[in-house]
């Protein structure tokens, strides 16, 4: 069965809401480095709190949940077989762009020159 269209471009938005967060919600959660409690259940209920009231990190969260809404509803109507490698393959390429954006360190620069030279 061909995928439509539309099922592709769900898919592709999928990987932009997916990929895309994904350098915000870590750079967001940076402040849970700074949480120190003496007990795992208040250490869990303190870096719960810094999160759920950081809306620097709820409105990536909310985006990255809207797209696995979204693929969850695009599943019902694509081959898995198609699903899986579009959204999870670009949703790599997203990340790499956003985080190049957002001047993260993506790494890899050293690895090319490396190799070329005997």
């Amino acid at each position: 069965m061909a995928a439509s269209l539309g099922q592709v471009l769900a898919l592709v938005l999928v990987a932009a809401l997916w990929g895309g967060t994904q350098p915000l919600l870590k750079r967001a959660s940076a402040r849970l480095q700074q949480v120190h409690e003496p007990t795992w259940a208040r250490q869990l209920l303190q870096e719960m709190k810094t999160l759920f009231l950081n809306t620097e990190y709820l409105m990536p969260f909310f985006l990255n949940q809207c797209g696995s809404l979204l693929y969850y509803l695009t599943l019902a109507s694509t081959d898995l077989t198609l699903a899986v490698p579009i959204s999870n393959s670009l949703a790599i390429v997203f990340t790499l762009i956003v985080g190049k954006v957002l001047g993260e360190d993506i790494g890899g620069k050293g690895i090319l020159g490396k190799a070329l030279l005997p």
